[in-house]
């Protein structure tokens, strides 16, 4: 099972890596924040935003290409939402274009909200993975929990990011079991690919009732230990002066850049 799927990174020793966990949560949010609420013609700001991620990105060595392909992976799903935004939106015409019988036009407009999407979305997504690949997940629960985030929740982020790696593996076994009893079938429709769709329902019905089963194991061996719902970590949480300093300057920085999208 592999346990390093977010923070992969998180055991290396940056400046960034030995601030406070609560310290990457606040500066996080405060720049996705910041990129909210910046118009989608501010171009310039955009790319001083990309600017100060790629200077913590460098700062925390992690690897570039590492944090590109991490953040490509949101871009398909905002594709998905608001592709034909362009087609739709109402407003000055960039151009026209004959597709097969239908004849579609584009707007600046649509255009302008399909890119306002894409680059905060990026963005955003950069910070996410600038900040859970410098925390470990242990003290990412425990910043939050700290921060005043309600315990359950902190508790269910816990165990969906423990225990989801055991259902893949347990998926993994139930795959393998049903190919090794001649479960491929064949790629014609009839009657073996309803077989197959059948053995398929059979599957996700017996994982739930496991997954079901081994929540109250878990639950029940949890609670003869004394468990209260609190994350507890060896490292106790505190803020230094590398953590006001970095907090001042960074917000100083969102300011700054928030400053010259106002002025230009």
């Amino acid at each position: 099972m592999k346990h390093s799927f977010i923070d992969k990174y998180s055991d290396l020793d940056s400046f960034i890596h030995r601030l406070d966990p609560r310290t990457r949560i606040l500066s996080t949010l405060a720049f996705i924040l910041a990129v909210m609420v910046t118009p989608p013609t501010a171009w310039e700001a955009f790319a001083l935003y990309f600017v100060l991620l790629a200077a913590l990105i460098i700062l925390a060595q992690l690897p570039p290409l590492y944090v590109l392909k991490r953040s490509s992976v949101v871009l398909p799903f905002v594709l998905m939402v608001a592709v034909f935004v362009p087609f739709m939106g109402h407003g000055e015409m960039t151009g026209s274009y004959n597709v097969w019988v239908w004849r579609v036009s584009l707007s600046h407009e649509g255009l302008l909200v399909l890119w306002n999407m894409l680059v905060k979305s990026w963005l955003s997504a950069l910070a996410l993975i600038l900040l859970s690949s410098t925390t470990r997940f242990p003290d990412l629960l425990k910043g939050l929990e700290r921060l005043g985030v309600p315990r359950v929740m902190v508790m269910i982020l816990s165990f969906m990011y423990r225990y989801i790696f055991v259902l893949a593996d347990e998926v993994m076994r139930m795959r393998r079991a049903r190919d090794s009893r001649g479960g491929l079938g064949t790629r014609v429709w009839g009657r073996e690919q309803l077989r197959q769709i059948r053995t398929v329902g059979n599957m996700i019905g017996t994982l739930f009732i496991r997954s079901y089963e081994r929540a109250e194991r878990v639950y029940g061996a949890m609670v003869a230990r004394g468990f209260d719902g609190q994350v507890r970590t060896l490292s106790a949480l505190r803020f230094r002066r590398a953590d006001w300093g970095f907090g001042a300057a960074f917000c100083a920085a969102l300011l700054l850049i928030g400053l010259i999208t106002v002025i230009s």
